[in-house]
Order: C-alpha cells, then structure tokens, then sequence
C-alpha cells in the first residue's frame, strides 16, 4: 500500500477515533424524570421554614427552602424591553420572569421561555427558581427584627418596574428599624438592587445584607457533558464551575450543611447557569462571601453572595447596592456588563471550553459576520472560508506533497522489489528516496491534526452561541441550533408520515438533507484517492463516510452545514493544487472502480 493511502487512512481512522471517544466521554444524557405533582407537594410541606440564624463577619445568609410565599400576595408588575414578569411582596422576591425574546419552540403559540417561577406553581415544567434578597442578624438581634421569607412588604399602589421606574419596597418592623429595597432594572437583563435599612431607636443594631438565587431541583433539559450546566463563580478573577451533581457531593461544611464558601476579596459574581440562560449575584462593593449550597431534604440548589455586616447607629441609615443578571447570555449584553458596567471577567460566564484561545476569536468572527451577512447560517459558510484560506498555507503544502508522493509511485515501487525480504533496507532505501526528492510523507495528516481542535471550537461556538437558537438558514432549516428535521423515513415531507423524535432511539436513521448531503461530500473528497489495495482496508475506507453521515446526523445542523462546507472547500482545493503539479486526481476512474464487481478470489491461491 503506498504513502498516500497510509496518510489518507490515517487521517480517516484518527477523526474516527475522535468521533468514537466523543460518543464515549460525552454520551447522551439521561431522560431527566418530570416529578409528580404529589412529591411536589410533599416537598413544600416537609421542607422546613427559611431560618435565620446569628451572623459572623462578613455574615451569614439563611438557608432558603421550599418556604412557600402567601399565594395571595400582592405583585409588582416588571416590563422591559426584554423582560416579562413580577415581583412578590411576600418576602420581596423576584420569582417571576420570561423573555419577551425567545420562545421555548418555533410554533406561533409558543410560550416565551420562563426563567423564573414561584414555588407553589401549578406549571411543573418551571420549578421554582427565584432570587430574594434581605438581612442576617448579628451581635445579638433578635432575628424576629429582620424580614423573613413570609414577610409582607409595602409598595406603592402603582408601583410597576420599568426601565424608567425604579420600585421600593419597605417594611417597619416596628421595633425602630425601617427596612427599604430599591430595585431599578436596565433595559436587557440586569437588576440593581439597594438595600437599606434605619434605624429610629436608641441602641445600635449589626446585621448583614445577603442575596440568595435558589433553585428547587436540576431543570429538565437536555444536558450534554459538553457544556456546563450549574452553579457558575468569579472570584478575584479565578473562574470556578461546579456541576449539579458534584454540588450534592460536597462535604458539609461547619455550621452550613452540605456547601462551599469561597472568600471574594476585589470583586466576583456567583449564580446558576443553563446552556443559553443564566440567574448571577455580582456585588457592586468588593468583597464578600460566595456560597454554593446544597440542601438534600428539599433537593434545593442554592448560591449566595454574603456581604460584610454593618453597624447602624441610632438615628443613621445602611445602605449597600448589587446588582442580579437575570436573562439570556447574549454575548453583546454581557460584553457590556463586563467593559462598561464593570463586572469582571463576566463574558467568561459562557462556557468557552478547553480550546478558548480558539473559540473566543472564533465566536467573535462568526458574531461579525452575522451582522454582515444577516443569516446564520451563511455566517457558518463564511466562517468555513476564512478558517480554510488561514490554514490553505499547511494545506498547499500537504496536497503538494501528496502528489510528489504520486510521482514517486514507480520508483517506490521499484524499491520494493529490490529490497524484497528486508524491510530494513527498503524503509532505509525509501528515507533516501524521500530526503533526495524533499518529500515529507507525514504532510498529508498534518491539516487534520490541526483541524481537530478547530472542529471542537467550532462545535462549542455553534453549541453555546445563543444567536443560534432558531436561527433559520433556507427552506426547511429553521433552527440552526437543532438537528436537520428533515426525514428520508418520509421522503423529506412527500408521505404524510411522522418521523422518529429527535432523542428516540430511531432517530438516527431519520436521516435528513444536510446529513446526507454531508456523506456524499465525505464520499466525493475520498475518491480523490484511489481505494487500497488492501481488501479490509478498502472495505472500511467504504463505509466510512456513510458510517459518519449517521454519527454526525443528529448533530445541530451548523455544524453539519460547516462540515459540508469544510469537504466541499478542502475537495476543491486539493484537485486544484495537485492538478496544477502534473498529477490531476483521478476522481472519475475512482468512482468507477468503487461500482464495479469485485473478481471472485481464485481458489489455486488460497
């Protein structure tokens, strides 16, 4: 078998073993079990009551459960551009909230995506998840002097919070503290909230301001151990991601329970993510206590920001400020936050993967040319072009090399025949052969050793950018960030037929266009090589591509779009290059021998 062959099945076999320990690493995830309404219930009566308990420097935050607010309490309605929803003035919570600008699928009647919900509602597919803010007792106070969970806040009987109207919240607890909470929002999906408190009597009071993002249960979606999907922390410039199940792994922490504390000096954030939406805490004044919490009774996910307590002299007012980012990662608003708002390190809240010195640069390009192009998917396409014309230099030179190595066929083969029965002298003969005609038989892998950590970004990018989600490309692709819906079980839409769910274990022979569009590049760009001579080698180089139309199927169809976009490029270029150097492809003949009768074996030889 020549060099060419040897290059080319290597290549083949690496980016299979690529796809193979993917599948193996990162398998499907699990069907997430939806709870029964019953065991809902019995988690909000059996969960005990948010207590507080006294609080050290820089304090100490509750511990919030399934504590269940007056369902008749009165709300304050929230309208933004961008945002949907309400605030609870039983214990002041922010549990209510939807994105005017994304909707949970493509139909007309679709409901907007629900980030925030109340405990207690009657929808299980939002579980209660909320941010509540408030105050720890320290040095001796009473903690009955401090707002609870239950607590009934006042607002004024127009109070709405709006881009241009700030809402306060206040409470008397009519032992000489006056409790206050400003809450302005801006127009995409950051809160300010400022807490204060004065006090009117005659004794000097400690306590400590906290904000809590709680979460009752894992969300059911579709997790992939690609992304990370849990609670998500900055702190001092150091990024920490903690998944679900390794929070109800951690070790009890003294006084806390299962839980871990983290010291903020400078400055930090600490809050919940999901694959496009995330819930943050980023206080505004330095440093504080980040707290990711884990309270097995009421399978409660809980992530806190405790800021340093405060003395409040008779006669004076406390106040401090944080901010809560609620909504969906858009790079260009969260880009704003950290540049122009100041909160550090805050775009490193998308998840980037090992390859960021690649998938940063890249999200970057792909999110230009979506503002040039105005599609997506053609985006993808242009993307595919740049990162093919920076890397054409290593390319021009592999193809090169691969059709002096054609040129060499003869007298390699000459080689063989002399050194019959020495390998040693045939691999020494062929090393002479190849420093005498400057040929590096090794070339020809090397654009496939660089495309794989290139096909890993690019597949992050496409994976967490949400400027995917239901983007449209043509015709029948409609979301770029979900499998080709298209089916040949139903002849593409012609039968009127349903096809296998995506996740079903039939799904993947609902092979759709893209796919299949993506193995016959894959087919196309092997038959620039003749098939080896090898019979079991020939075999697998023959199912090869047909075995990564299936792989590659249920994949999001960007990424399919920028493989077929990759071959098509890479086909194009190698013809080209190695027809320009006197040894044109001989794809057609290639082809044709694929389709014809193999002779039967002569039985004299076996």
């Amino acid at each position: 078998m020549d060099n060419q062959n040897k290059n080319l099945i290597a290549a083949t076999g690496l980016s299979a073993l690529v796809l193979i320990g993917w599948t193996y690493f990162f398998p499907p995830p699990e069907p997430v079990p939806v709870p029964e309404p019953a065991a809902a219930t019995e988690q909000s009566q059996t969960a005990p009551d948010l207590a507080a308990t006294p609080a050290a420097v820089p304090g100490s935050a509750p511990e919030m459960t399934a504590a269940e607010p007056a369902a008749d309490a009165p709300r304050i309605a929230i309208e933004t551009p961008a945002l949907t929803g309400s605030i609870s003035l039983s214990g002041g919570r922010l549990d209510d909230l939807s994105l005017k600008n994304y909707k949970v699928s493509l139909e007309p009647d679709s409901p907007l995506v629900r980030l925030l919900s109340p405990v207690g509602s009657t929808d299980l597919a939002d579980k209660p998840y909320y941010a509540v803010y408030g105050w720890s007792p320290a040095a001796g106070l009473d903690p009955t002097l401090v707002p609870g969970p239950k607590t009934l806040w006042s607002a004024p009987a127009d109070a709405k919070l709006t881009p241009a109207s700030p809402v306060t919240l206040s409470w008397d607890n009519g032992a000489g503290l006056i409790f206050r909470r400003e809450i302005a929002v801006d127009d995409d999906y950051l809160f300010t909230i400022t807490q204060s408190v004065e006090n009117t009597g005659t004794a000097a009071v400690r306590l400590a301001p906290y904000g809590i993002i709680a979460r009752h249960g894992i969300p059911d979606s579709n997790r992939v151990y690609v992304l990370h999907e849990g609670a998500v922390r900055m702190t001092d410039g150091e990024l920490q991601e903690i998944k679900y199940k390794n929070i109800t792994k951690m070790d009890a922490a003294p006084g806390e329970g299962q839980a871990e504390l983290q010291e903020v000096t400078t400055s930090g954030w600490t809050g919940f993510t999901d694959k496009y939406w995330m819930t943050t805490l980023a206080p505004i004044e330095g440093g504080f206590t980040s707290v990711v919490k884990y309270v097995a009774a009421a399978d409660l996910y809980q992530t806190e920001a405790r800021l340093p307590a405060l003395d409040v002299a008779p006669g004076t007012t406390a106040s401090i400020s944080t901010r809560l980012f609620a909504g969906a990662k858009e790079w260009e608003a969260i880009k704003h936050y950290q540049d122009d708002v100041g909160i550090e390190g805050f775009v490193d809240s998308i998840d980037w993967g090992w390859f960021y010195f690649f998938t940063k640069p890249m999200f970057r390009l792909l999110h230009w040319l979506h503002g040039a192009i105005g599609n997506m998917g053609w985006a993808i396409i242009a993307l595919t072009f740049i990162i093919k014309a920076l890397v054409f230099p290593l390319a021009r030179k592999s193809y090169i090399s691969m059709a002096k190595m054609k040129e060499l066929q003869p007298e390699m083969e000459a080689l063989k025949e002399r050194t019959k029965g020495d390998s040693a002298a045939m691999q020494k003969g062929m090393m002479e052969l190849y420093k005498k005609e400057k040929v590096n038989p090794a070339a020809g892998c090397l654009p496939i050793l660089l495309q794989i950590p290139i096909f890993f970004s690019l597949y992050k990018v496409i994976y967490v950018t949400i400027e995917l989600y239901h983007a449209p490309f043509i015709g029948w692709i409609r979301d770029l960030s979900a499998p080709d819906p298209s089916s040949i079980l139903n002849l593409f839409g012609l039968l009127p037929y349903a096809t296998p769910e995506p996740g079903s274990l039939f799904f993947i022979f609902s092979l759709g266009v893209l796919p299949i569009l993506l193995g016959i590049s894959m087919w196309f760009q092997q038959k620039l090589n003749p098939a080896p001579t090898d019979p079991s080698q020939a075999m697998i180089f023959a199912w090869m591509p047909w075995i990564f139309m299936f792989m590659l199927g249920s994949f999001a169809s960007g990424l399919v779009l920028y493989w077929i976009a990759n071959n098509t490029i890479t086909f194009i270029q190698q013809y080209t290059i190695m027809s320009m150097h006197g040894k044109r492809p001989e794809l057609f003949d290639n082809i044709k021998s694929s389709f014809k009768k193999k002779p039967a074996a002569d039985p004299a030889k076996k």
